[in-house]
């Protein structure tokens, strides 16, 4: 188990805690559950209720729905983030390519720590917005270059 200084200089390498400074990471370490995962091991489930959001520290994670992949993560992105934000089931399932570690942190724990600190929602939002962008180009076939 990571000491929390250890779990904040991690947390500063995942894309939505960047900014954030490490007074307030401090709060989010100490709710993050540790999770270590092997190889083809399946970890969120499209169609289930999602009550956590994953950090990936390291390895490598597939998100997809059936075969087809939709996206492949590796350390310092994050997964099921939505679930933090809305009650509705998993739009597609995550797996890891190879053995993994990640960090949960689970919607009550995390809605107690936004409350006391608003400014870790901006993180989210701007990942969100970045996804939703990045998966507006696909559908429309652009190149993941620039910004929209």
């Amino acid at each position: 188990m990571l000491l929390t200084i250890e779990r904040v200089a991690l947390l500063k390498s995942i894309d939505i805690f960047a900014e954030t400074p490490d007074h307030v990471l401090a709060s989010v370490a100490r709710i993050i559950e540790e999770v270590e995962l092997l190889a083809g091991e399946n970890f969120i489930q499209e169609g289930e209720p999602g009550d956590c959001l994953y950090l990936v520290i390291e390895g490598e994670v597939r998100v997809h729905s059936n075969e087809r992949t939709i996206l492949t993560l590796g350390p310092g992105k994050t997964v099921g983030e939505l679930a933090l934000l809305d009650p509705e089931p998993r739009s597609a399932s995550v797996t890891a390519v190879n053995d993994a570690f990640l960090f949960r942190i689970d919607r009550e724990p995390f809605d107690e720590v936004l409350a006391d600190r608003p400014e870790i929602g901006l993180g989210i939002i701007r990942t969100l917005t970045r996804r939703l962008r990045q998966q507006g180009r696909i559908i429309s076939g652009e190149s993941d270059s620039g910004s929209a």
